[in-house]
């Protein structure tokens, strides 16, 4: 499975959180991080439905974007891809250094755990023997 790029994952889990958003809503909560203009907000939203990222729904004259990608499947790939890469940790990551995360709740933590073992037991994606 293909990434999402930092932005693509900033626009992931502000849907995450609040689900259906339109273009306009997506760009006014993010534009002061990502310092983007509008029309770089739609055209991102664009490429991510091309790839599959997230959905787009006619509602009259807006668009309403969703995602679909699961959360926790997305993290999880997302956090041991960088661990593997910059790190080169092979192993399970330790879960206790997502407890004070605004993005993943209590309850989440121990799907990302298992999401997490089980990626670690995968041949990693960099790996220099490959």
């Amino acid at each position: 499975m293909q990434q999402p790029t930092a932005p693509e994952l900033e626009i992931l889990k502000l849907l995450w959180l609040k689900q259906p958003l339109t273009a306009r809503e997506l760009h006014d909560d993010l534009a002061p991080m990502l310092g983007w203009g509008y029309s770089s907000t739609r055209k991102t939203l664009e490429r991510m439905c091309a790839k599959g990222f997230i959905a787009c729904d006619s509602q009259g004259n807006k668009n309403r974007y969703r995602a679909l990608l699961d959360k926790m499947p997305t993290l999880a790939a997302y956090v041991q891809d960088f661990a593997n890469r910059v790190f080169e940790i092979k192993g399970p990551l330790p879960v206790a250094m997502f407890a004070n995360s605004k993005v993943i709740n209590a309850s989440e933590i121990a799907d990302l755990e298992k999401l997490l073992q089980q990626l670690a037991a995968a041949k990693p994606l960099h790996d220099k023997d490959a």
